[in-house]
């Protein structure tokens, strides 16, 4: 009788010990490429904040974080497009600087105060901002993580790359500046006139070094 029942039960043991053995491991999360970091520098939790700007760890790129306090920092703020050699100053919307603003001002100011334990905040090249595009977002957002740039609009966002001959109406105009819409997710050249909104850059910075590691 036991020989019976042990026909019976030992193949369907050996097959569920044969399986066991041989399952794989659960796979390793992949750590996520954005990380937090705060108004001094520091790299911060996943689930933590307040945050003032966020490391790219795949490229290397500390990024600004717009608020909604509005101070210089804040998300509805556009700019017209200015350097100290050419470009429209004073001709964008925002509540920080006497007379109207350009996207100097901004560095200007950012600079000034060390945004994150950073000092060499500039304008993103056309290919560094569009690094930030996040096919995902959903319907009707902008083109970006949300959860980690909040307050992002829905418009154009200026880069460093000027000097580029308008088109269409703006021809008369002769040059502006590229942007990158956070709608559709295209480059755009507009005039330096136009008021834009910013998101500043920052590399070798030590916060993403540290998180980087």
């Amino acid at each position: 009788m036991w020989r019976r029942a042990l026909l019976l039960f030992a193949p369907p043991a050996c097959v569920l010990l044969v399986a066991i053995l041989h399952q794989q491991p659960p796979p390793t999360p992949v750590e996520y490429h954005l990380g937090k970091i705060d108004r001094n520098g520091e790299a911060m939790g996943a689930w933590s904040g307040p945050w003032a700007c966020v490391c790219d760890a795949r490229t290397g790129l500390l990024w600004e974080v717009k608020t909604d306090d509005e101070g210089i920092h804040h998300g509805d703020w556009s700019y017209s497009w200015y350097r100290e050699d050419f470009g429209v100053p004073n001709n964008g919307d925002c509540y920080f600087e006497e007379e109207r603003c350009d996207t100097r001002d901004l560095i200007r100011r950012s600079n000034r105060e060390r945004l994150c334990g950073t000092d060499n905040w500039r304008l993103p090249a056309s290919a560094e901002l569009q690094t930030l595009l996040y096919p995902q977002a959903k319907e009707g957002a902008p083109l970006i993580d949300t959860d980690y740039f909040p307050k992002t609009r829905r418009g154009d966002y200026w880069t460093r790359d000027g000097e580029k001959p308008l088109q269409g109406v703006y021809r008369h105009l002769k040059h502006g500046a590229v942007a990158i819409d956070f709608i559709a997710g295209e480059q755009v050249t507009i005039p330096y006139r136009n008021a834009a909104f910013v998101r500043l850059v920052a590399d070798a910075s030590k916060a993403c070094h540290q998180l980087r590691k």
